[in-house]
């Protein structure tokens, strides 16, 4: 087997185990049960806005880690990490417990950055599409068929909502296991990096930057849209690095045939070396360079503000459901979210076929469009009375989510530098994730509204409708500004073609009566 593959094949495995947690589907019919002393109204204000403060206060930091440490303990930590939690969610009963569970639950997804750059930082450019592709079905497959196998279970009886966390306490305790088979990284985008100083003496391989360049122009769109989509279906968002210290291009002892590496002789190697100051640098260039560009400004703004309410829909739409069907007679949870996870594999897809160049042509008006369709979905589920209603507009608001953020993470790809991906999406999750907390202090919280799963599915409906008419006003006034400039050049041109004859008379007039004189 081909080293890439190998490795690629070792990845996935883990990040399919990783998803595969079919208790989630149900995890408020879980908290909410005959086994907790707790209401669906605790859960509401004092447990899950946990979990969101937790991970938005952590995100930043495990994603500089991630880049210190270099992927693969991250990867350990985020597996130990599963194994604490449903521990915990099985073997513990009070409110206090719950509560440490959601800190830990998200610094659990915020540890999810490492799994999403370990690839790039392992194999060579000229197989990132393909790898993406792998990684990201797998994570599909673990969602999709978490989502079938609890629905099973749980509808024809074979187990009860907390014998789930059985089944998702394994899944998590192989992956532990796996993680330690993956190979070690050596170096890394901003901290760790081949001391570019060092030159080989002998041999016929060099790191030269311009020289890749070249190479890499070739994968550069196919890669943007697959880094993109892999972003856009899961809620936690994909974060990627460039740098290939043991299977890249730019290795001085390796050298690439159809893929695979081959060994050449070199004298002299760098090695890889730590630098805070290279990686400050290194992180303001990349930021500067994106920020600057417009389109990477529409887009990630849409991209934020949509992510943070499709993540607070995701994180509250059982209480909803609860709420809606409160004799728990008809259980599908697990069959929306897998029809979700299908629909959303699906779009992501056929965004891949539609031209890009429509979308940035017309940004403003689709995104103007699809806000106020996502706005009117989640609006009416806060007056839904039938679950089947409910669970119908769930479906149909996240697959235009996810359509529309593969859209919109392909296009800011296209304008970004490979090697700042990770740390735009990065800040691009931040923002979203900043965004939610603040969502829940306000509708939540005692300091806020406080509002009942009904209201707040209101609110959140009203929130993506402002988002739309934040966008049409930008679109009209884009709209207004590009005739004005026409406009007035069309005027500008007719001046001369009605004023010749006086123009002419005028200088008649003046050699008449230079003769006269």
């Amino acid at each position: 087997m081909q080293p890439w593959l190998r490795v690629s094949l070792l990845l996935c495995v883990f990040g399919f185990f990783r998803e595969l947690r079919v208790s989630e589907p149900f995890v408020t019919e879980f908290l909410s049960g005959e086994w907790r002393d707790i209401e669906p109204e605790q859960l509401n204000r004092d447990v899950y806005p946990i979990g969101t403060y937790s991970q938005v206060a952590l995100l930043v930091f495990m994603f500089l880690l991630t880049d210190v440490l270099r992927y693969k303990s991250i990867i350990v930590f985020s597996a130990c990490l599963g194994i604490v939690i449903w521990s915990l969610l099985l073997w513990t009963e009070s409110l206090a417990a719950l509560q440490v569970v959601q800190v830990l639950y998200g610094a659990y997804m915020a540890s999810e950055v490492a799994y999403y750059t370990y690839i790039y930082a392992k194999i060579s450019r000229e197989k990132y599409q393909q790898v993406t592709g792998n990684t990201r079905a797998a994570i599909l497959l673990g969602r999709f068929l978490s989502g079938v196998i609890s629905q099973i279970l749980v509808s024809t009886g074979a187990m009860n909502v907390r014998d789930l966390n059985y089944i998702t306490l394994g899944t998590q305790a192989f992956s532990l296991l796996w993680s330690f088979f993956l190979p070690p990284v050596k170096t890394s985008v901003y901290f760790y990096s081949r001391d570019e100083d060092v030159k080989p003496t002998t041999g016929a391989v060099a790191c030269d930057p311009d020289s890749q360049h070249q190479h890499e122009q070739q994968q550069q769109s196919g890669n943007a849209l697959e880094h993109s989509a892999e972003n856009a279906l899961d809620v936690s968002y994909k974060f990627s690095t460039n740098e290939s210290p043991d299977n890249s291009p730019c290795d001085q002892s390796k050298t690439i045939e159809n893929g695979e590496l081959k060994d050449v002789p070199v004298a002299t190697q760098p090695k890889a070396r730590f630098s805070a100051s290279r990686a400050v640098r290194l992180l303001w260039t990349h930021f500067i360079s994106a920020y600057r560009q417009l389109p990477v400004v529409q887009w990630s703004l849409w991209w934020a503000l949509a992510m943070a309410g499709f993540i607070q829909v995701q994180v509250y739409v059982q209480l909803l459901w609860h709420e809606i069907d409160q004799d728990q007679g008809t259980l599908f949870n697990g069959g929306a979210e897998a029809l979700l996870t299908l629909l959303g594999a699906i779009s992501a897809l056929a965004a891949g076929y539609i031209a890009n160049r429509i979308f940035e042509q017309w940004a403003l008006w689709i995104l103007t469009v699809c806000s106020g369709l996502q706005g009117g979905l989640i609006f009416y589920s806060g007056f839904a009375t039938n679950i089947w209603v409910a669970y119908v507009l769930y479906i149909l608001f996240g697959t235009l989510y996810l359509f529309m953020v593969t859209m919109a993470s392909a296009i800011v790809a296209k304008y970004l530098e490979e090697d700042s991906f990770g740390l735009i999406f990065g800040i691009n999750t931040f923002v979203a994730i900043g965004v939610q907390a603040l969502l829940t202090l306000a509708t939540i919280s005692e300091r806020g509204l406080m509002l009942d799963p009904r209201d707040q599915f209101k609110v959140y409906g009203g929130y993506f409708l402002a988002l739309s008419i934040i966008y049409l006003i930008a679109a009209i006034v884009a709209s207004v500004s590009r005739q004005w400039p026409l406009r007035r050049k069309e005027a500008t041109a007719t001046i001369p073609e009605s004023s010749p004859a006086p123009a002419t008379t005028r200088c008649e007039s003046m050699a008449v009566s230079g003769r006269m004189e």
